[in-house]
């Protein structure tokens, strides 16, 4: 069989940042985040009794990754088959820049590989099954807002939605500073921290105080707690890297540029507030009404075609 699944990206607004269990991605702290509709992944997993091994695309170019192929055996696993499949990937979001690639990435791969095997997952499991390819991929299999419960082992470290569907107008403006691949994942980016950093201990503290408030932001429509608590976590986040040994940022001029020109907003009273992920791009979190407004003063600074606009978007489907 032949199916094709299309998976959003999503951007935590409590970071994950450090895993407990590097092999099943058990994070050391639970994450909160929101799915959007801007940024997708399409692929299409089509098993083929004469192929000898995986075959896997990403935008066109044929790649060997033995990341791909490490999960498709786990599908292959959960389906009691042995047959390997074409993979098609359409990357609808500059790969590996911090802009969630990997999330709407392994969402789409789960969804479509275990429909072509005759699966038929729940959610839970589909978000479970997710987390094995990317820890942040666990949480696009929702659209909305989804919390990522840390949990203990596979069974218990999945995602839900906290609301799927809402109403509140709130959006996320990404200014694109570089759509390169980064020189640290974070894959690696998270191990240094984890093992060297004397602040990690504090940090999954405060997350877990960190991911109370956010929900209560979210289920009293509180937009001034939400971004506090979304820019504080972000914040922190970089700050462990930057105490890792040795350090590293994934900063640029341009972020911090970014990040004055936001706080320059919200000091004449847009609220508005940042986020920013493994890489140098950031994201503003704003209400609809005020999109217009700050999009024309950061255009000042940053080229138009750079600053994009994403609402709030739907979890993994069949398309």
């Amino acid at each position: 069989m032949k199916k094709t699944a299309r998976a959003h990206t999503n951007i935590a607004l409590v970071k994950y940042w450090g895993k407990a269990d590097e092999e099943l991605i058990i994070p050391m702290n639970g994450s909160v985040s929101l799915t959007l509709d801007h940024f997708y992944t399409d692929t299409t997993v089509e098993f083929d009794p004469a192929l000898t091994e995986d075959v896997f695309c990403l935008d066109g170019k044929q790649k060997h990754d033995p990341k791909v192929a490490k999960f498709m055996n786990l599908v292959r696993n959960l389906a009691k088959k042995e047959t390997f499949a074409r993979i098609d990937s359409i990357n609808h979001v500059p790969t590996a820049a911090g802009l969630a690639s990997s999330a709407s990435a392994y969402a789409a791969l789960a969804l479509s590989a275990t429909s072509a095997a005759g699966l038929n997952l729940t959610r839970k499991d589909l978000s479970r099954l997710a987390r094995r390819g990317s820890g942040s991929a666990t949480r696009s299999i929702f659209g909305g807002f989804v919390e990522w419960h840390k949990g203990t082992d596979d069974l218990t470290s999945f995602a839900e939605p906290i609301e799927e569907e809402t109403d509140w107008e709130i959006c996320m403006i990404a200014i694109v500073i570089n759509g390169h691949e980064k020189k640290i994942s974070s894959r690696h980016g998270m191990q240094q921290v984890v093992k060297t950093s004397p602040y990690y201990h504090e940090w999954v503290k405060t997350a877990e105080e960190d991911l109370k408030l956010v929900k209560q932001a979210i289920k009293n429509k509180d937009f001034s707690l939400l971004g506090e608590v979304s820019e504080a976590s972000a914040m922190k986040m970089h700050a462990l890297n930057m105490s890792a040994k040795p350090h590293f940022s994934y900063f640029m001029p341009e972020s911090i540029l970014a990040m004055q020109k936001i706080e320059e907003l919200r000091s004449q009273g847009i609220p508005c507030y940042y986020t920013m992920d493994a890489g140098p791009n950031v994201k503003v979190i704003c209400e609809k009404q005020n999109v217009a407004f700050i999009i024309d003063e950061l255009s000042k600074f940053f080229a138009k075609e750079n600053l994009l606009v994403a609402n709030p978007g739907p979890g993994a489907r069949l398309i």
